[in-house]
């Protein structure tokens, strides 16, 4: 059994903070041998980012603020306000944009080991090992 609390992973190697401004806390990584990996990802208000799974699923639930998902080859558009969850279930290109602060939780898989940031399509490389 696991037990693992967000202030433990505060300021430590599986908190990740990008360049594009999102932060992300990994909280179950490949490491941890559960066939996906778990985080808390904050996108702060105003930060549009586009994301391109290439190579992983997610699905991400929304528990506080609000924005906007855009389906970048449909031009589809979703409001995500608490309560929500999508899945990107078909690799979907897609585009997030924070109204307000977005606190998400991500759910990967394959998992990834949990240093990764989004390549030039917006992709987290695959795994190697």
């Amino acid at each position: 059994m696991k037990i693992v609390r967000l202030e433990d992973l505060k300021g430590t190697d599986q908190e990740v903070v990008s360049p594009a401004g999102w932060t992300s806390v990994r909280f179950i990584l490949k490491k941890d041998g559960m066939g996906f990996s778990m985080h808390e990802t904050t996108f702060p208000p105003g930060l549009e980012f586009d994301m391109w799974y290439k190579h992983h699923l997610e699905a991400v639930y929304c528990y506080q603020g609000r924005g906007i998902l855009t389906n970048r080859d449909t031009g589809e558009q979703f409001d995500i306000v608490p309560g929500t969850l999508y899945a990107l279930d078909n690799h979907d290109r897609h585009t997030l944009k924070a109204i307000e602060e977005l606190k998400l939780v991500c759910t990967f898989n394959p998992p990834v080991s949990g240093r990764e940031i989004h390549d030039e399509d917006g992709a987290y490389l695959p795994d190697t090992d």
